[in-house]
Formats: C-alpha cells, sequence, structure tokens
C-alpha cells in the first residue's frame, strides 16, 4: 500500500488517498483502500501530513502481510472429508517454469503450433511432460494421469499425449539450436571446454530392433539398451546430445557428435575431454584437423616399455620440466604429484576403406599420481586376487566369465599326467597365482597418464591477442600459461558429466523406458534433455549447494490444499528459501488465496 496525491486541475487542491496495487487478469491494477481528505485541510490536524499519512500506509502493508501469514482456518468434519488429492496442488514447479519462460521455450512452441492442425496445446503438453518429468517422473500415462497437480492448464487427452510427441521430434534440433542460443545470451556459454562421454539406458523389454539392442550395459543389464552420448560445457550445463544403437562402441560417436556441434550449433573451436575409451586414434586425427584441443586419459599399464620407464621415474636427474611436482596435505602428507613432457606419439588410424595407417603427432602427456587412485587400485587387485584363489581351490580348467577380471593373475601350466613333465600341448591341469604378474601391475599402481595438445604460453613468450591459437605442430595454445596441473584440474571436469548421467537416472529416472517406438524414444529423451537443462541451469544460479535430488524433493514437497478460496501449504525449508529467493518466489506464505496464487504464477510466466 502506498499514499496517492491527486490534484484537481480546476481548483489545484490536492486529495489524499491510501491505495494498493493488485494483479488481475496478468496485468496490474490499483484501488483505492481509504480515502484521507485534502491536504489544505490535513494541514490543520498534521504537521506533516504526507509524511504521516506514508508511515501509516507502510503500517497498513505490514498489517496485511502479518494477517495474510497468521491466517487461520477452521475445518469442519464434512470439509475434511471432502478434501482429496484433486484439491492438492504443488508451486515447487514454478521455479522450474520461471527458467522455462526465460528461456522462451513457451514462445519457441506457440510458434511453431500455430501453423499446424493439432487439436490440442502442444504448449500446454510439452510443459506438463517436462514438469512432471521434473517434479514426479512417470510414463507419459503417468503423467497424464498426474497433469492436475499442476495449475497450469492441461485440457489435453492423452491420445494427444501420444501424438504430439513425434511433433516435438520433428522440432528437436530447431529446440536445441533455441536452447543453446538463449543459454549463450542470458548466461554466457563457457564453450572452451567441452566434456563428452556416453552412458546407456535399458527398456523394460526383451525386444530387439535397429535402435535398441542388447550391448555392454553400464548398469549389467541383460535387456536391449541405447547409448547417448552427451556434450556438456565448462560449467556443467548440457549443450547437445545424441541417441546411437545399444552395441555402438563409444568412440564412433564422437565424430557424430562433434559434426552436430558444428553445423547445428554453429560451435567455436574448443577442447574436447573425453576418457580414453571414447578417443580413438580417427577422433584424435580428426581433432587436429579441425585445430581443437583434447585432453584424454590413457592408460599407464598398456603402455610400451619405454614409455611405462618413463612413467614411474621420480629422480632429479630428469629434465627440469619432466620432473614430478608434489602437492602436500596440511600434515605433510602426499595428495598428488604430476610432471609432463613433449613427446612424440604414433597413432593409428582407420581410413574409409578399412586400412590401418600410422601416423606421427607431436603431444603433451601429463603423468599423474594420486594416493587416493593408490589405495583404490589395491584394493580392486586384491578383490581379482581373491576369485583368483577361488578359481584355483575349485580346480577350474576354464576361466568363468564372471571371473574375467581374475583370469590375469592365474597362472596355468600344461602337465603329462605320467611323467609330471610341463608339456607345450595338452589340458590344463593345475594352475597358480601369477605372482610376476601382480607384483608387475602393482608398480603403476595410483599413476595415469593424461595426453593432451593443449599448451601454453612459456616464459620467454609474449601474449598473442587472443584467448587462444594452433600452431604449426598441432597444439593447441592458450594465451596464457598452462602447466601440468592446469591439464589435470582441466581433466577433473569430466566428474559434473558423470554426474550428470546420475541425475538422469536417479532424479529424472530416465530409465527403464516404457515407450515404444524409435519416434517416441527419441521424443522422450527430448524432454528428459529439456528437463535435465532446466534443472542443472537452477543448480548454477545457486553456485552448486544443492543436489538434483535435493531440489526435486524441496520442489516436489511445495504444495498445497485448496480449502474455501484458500491454499494452505505445508512444506518450507532451507533449499526452497535459497530457491524462492534466487528466483524471486516468496515460497514461504504458509497459505494464499486463489487470485494471489493465479498473480504468482502470471509472475512466474513474466519473469523473464
Amino acid at each position: 500500500m502506498f499514499l496517492s496525491q491527486i490534484e484537481n486541475k480546476k481548483t489545484g487542491r490536492i486529495f489524499l488517498q491510501i491505495v494498493e496495487s493488485y494483479r488481475k487478469d496478468g496485468r496490474s491494477h490499483q484501488r483505492k483502500v481509504k480515502a484521507l481528505g485534502y491536504l489544505d485541510e490535513l494541514e490543520k490536524e498534521y504537521e506533516d501530513p504526507i509524511a504521516h499519512f506514508k508511515e501509516v500506509a507502510r503500517q497498513m502493508t505490514e498489517e496485511a502481510k502479518a494477517d495474510k501469514a497468521n491466517r487461520v482456518l477452521t475445518l469442519s468434519a464434512e470439509q475434511r472429508l471432502v478434501i482429496g488429492e484433486e484439491r492438492r496442488k504443488n508451486i515447487g514447479y514454478f521455479a522450474l517454469s520461471t527458467l522455462f519462460h526465460q528461456l522462451e521455450i513457451d514462445a519457441f512452441v506457440n510458434n511453431r503450433r500455430r501453423y499446424l492442425t493439432f487439436e490440442g496445446n502442444l504448449n500446454h503438453i510439452f510443459q506438463g511432460l517436462v514438469f512432471n518429468r521434473a517434479i514426479d517422473p512417470a510414463s507419459k500415462l503417468g503423467a497424464w494421469k498426474a497433469r492436475g497437480k499442476f495449475l497450469d492448464k492441461h485440457d489435453y487427452s492423452l491420445e494427444q499425449v501420444y501424438r504430439s510427441l513425434g511433433i516435438f521430434l520433428s522440432w528437436r534440433d530447431d529446440l536445441i539450436r533455441h536452447l543453446d542460443s538463449q543459454i549463450k545470451k542470458r548466461y554466457g556459454r563457457e564453450d572452451l571446454l567441452t566434456y563428452y562421454d556416453v552412458t546407456n539406458y535399458y527398456f523394460e523389454s526383451d525386444r530387439e530392433d535397429e535402435l535398441r539392442i542388447r550391448g555392454r550395459s553400464k548398469e549389467r543389464r541383460k535387456r536391449p539398451i541405447i547409448q547417448m552420448g552427451l556434450f556438456i560445457d565448462g560449467s556443467g550445463l548440457p549443450v547437445t546430445y545424441d541417441l546411437f544403437r545399444g552395441n555402438a562402441n563409444d568412440s564412433i560417436t564422437l565424430p557424430q557428435m562433434m559434426d552436430q556441434s558444428v553445423f547445428q550449433l554453429n560451435a567455436g573451436h574448443t577442447i574436447y575431454v573425453a576418457d580414453r575409451g571414447v578417443m580413438s586414434g580417427n577422433n584424435i586425427s580428426r581433432i587436429r584437423m579441425q585445430h581443437d584441443g583434447y585432453v584424454i586419459s590413457h592408460t599407464a599399464r598398456g603402455a610400451d616399455k619405454r614409455f611405462k620407464e618413463w612413467i614411474i621415474r621420480d629422480v632429479d636427474t630428469d629434465p627440469v620440466n619432466e620432473r614430478f611436482v608434489h602437492t602436500y596435505d596440511k600434515n605433510g602428507h602426499l595428495i598428488y604429484k604430476v610432471k609432463s613432457r613433449i613427446t612424440p606419439r604414433l597413432i593409428k588410424i582407420t581410413d574409409m576403406h578399412g586400412r590401418i595407417t600410422e601416423q606421427v603427432i607431436n603431444e603433451r602427456q601429463v603423468v599423474v599420481y594420486s594416493t587416493k587412485y593408490d589405495l583404490k587400485s589395491k584394493y580392486e587387485r586384491q578383490v581379482l586376487i581373491e576369485k583368483a584363489e577361488e578359481q584355483i581351490m575349485s580346480l577350474s580348467k576354464e576361466a568363468k566369465n564372471s571371473n574375467y577380471g581374475a583370469n590375469k593373475y592365474v597362472k596355468k601350466a600344461l602337465l603329462d599326467k605320467k611323467t609330471g613333465e610341463v608339456k607345450t600341448k595338452g589340458q590344463v591341469y593345475v594352475s597358480s597365482l601369477d605372482e610376476e604378474k601382480i607384483d608387475n601391475d602393482e608398480k603403476y599402481d595410483g599413476y595415469y597418464v593424461l595426453c593432451t595438445n593443449v599448451i601454453g604460453l612459456e616464459e620467454w613468450e609474449k601474449p598473442f591477442g587472443k584467448s587462444h591459437r594452433y600452431t604449426k605442430d598441432g597444439f593447441f595454445q592458450l594465451n596464457k600459461p598452462v602447466t601440468a596441473e592446469d591439464i589435470l584440474d582441466i581433466y577433473h571436469g569430466l566428474w559434473r558429466i558423470e554426474e550428470t548421467f546420475k541425475v538422469t537416472k536417479s532424479a529424472l529416472r530416465t530409465r527403464p523406458v516404457y515407450v515404444w517406438t524409435e519416434e517416441h524414444i527419441r521424443s522422450h529423451f527430448l524432454i528428459c534433455f529439456v528437463t535435465l537443462l532446466l534443472f542443472r541451469l537452477l543448480q548454477k544460479r545457486l553456485d552448486w549447494k544443492y543436489s538434483a535430488e535435493t531440489i526435486q524433493e524441496t520442489l516436489s514437497k511445495a504444495s498445497g490444499t485448496l480449502v474455501d478460496n484458500v491454499y494452505i501449504f505445508d512444506h518450507f525449508d532451507e533449499p526452497l528459501k535459497d530457491i524462492g529467493k534466487n528466483l524471486g518466489i516468496d515460497f514461504s506464505r504458509q497459505n494464499l488465496t486463489v487470485g494471489e496464487v493465479r498473480s504468482l504464477l502470471a509472475y512466474v510466466k513474466q519473469s523473464s
């Protein structure tokens, strides 16, 4: 409430009144609360009428807020019986709806649906599917049945939901391009680094087809799966994704994703960061041909003899730039150590005719020793040794599939049953632990290698005026010094994409997948991708203070029951408080009238 001063144009007299603002039909209006009188008459009673009544208006505003906060409703026994789920509404999704409208996704859908002869409102359907996936993930049938818990319109049928999926899929490329443009415009895309990884999702069906097929499941499922490749930027926000056959090798998915990023999003030069399963010789060669950078992991145990010797060598006689730099905790215990060198490396490339050729590249190699990784390696080996001992004790002549990893530590001997002599041909008769193999593997516990073409400015080099450049020797040079620790920090960013996959599988419950046609499957993952982006964007706005699961839980609980034209809300906690403060939404009110809820919904949709 505030003090309004109205001047009579004929007499010049000023009339004072207290006015309050309110919203109706999405628009702001004003109404008179109390008439006070003419200023010249009030001056006879008050020393400063304007200052006095401004304070009165402020106090009336505070009292009104207190009345709303302390509103008490008394329910009769009959009223309590009729209150059911149909009167229960969620407002937690307002947080994601704010971002949905800020990114102008509603405008994107509305601009395209106007040219279609579709009976239902595609914008309402798309929002319903996204918000249900965010708050309480379910099948498309489950989402349709639960549509009434949201305050947005839900005047569409189940048949229209399924028919809309193909339409949404036809917009996929344009929508991803639109989202990327909006993120760059409103938040800035940290696209110097691009993280890539692949995971898979299973189905509640044994039927296979061109897309769903049995492969190497990361969750050890025996059902058909599909692969999903995902790009995220340096800040952890999803960029784009694609789906692949369940038995597709991880390394063959990257080129298609790179094409999509370049042609669909008009992406500039970047540094691709991935694990070794993704980076084949072909992919490294292509990245270099595009004048991009890369940071990939490389196995220490699988390196050649000379490489292995350099990996574990830690003496002062090494060249200065190849010595380990040690990092200790406050108690003087080693945390990790790193060193790097620039050296030629031979990679194998397969041409379009299937012929394998070799190519020598200049590369920077960073060796990392981590005490935590050392302990992890020793623990995992001990598990394999115990399995190997069980296999030996059982006198198994053939390796069991379940003990595949343990088989490398089983040394098998071919003996002549009569003489006891070792034979070169015959039947496996006895086996023992391969102590030599165990000792050799133990040398490299805690070590891993990062291969990269990313370098920085040397001490003698001057800055060159742009963020990076590609050198004639094949290096992606940043316009700043880049230490071995910097390369390690870049690689450690991969945990963001691993966590992102966990979000899709836990909070968003992307799998198991309950739709069966390829069109519906691809549309399902598009809806999941949009929902994922909204979640990660909200996390970023909150400085990653809360997990996706925590955000989902608090938004899901932010619900109220309608009683006598008033919604009574029964959940408010610290995460919800922080979310509301960040987005300008007051979730703290214990009760809101229907009109106040509608005004809040209108604010959410116009907050962009």
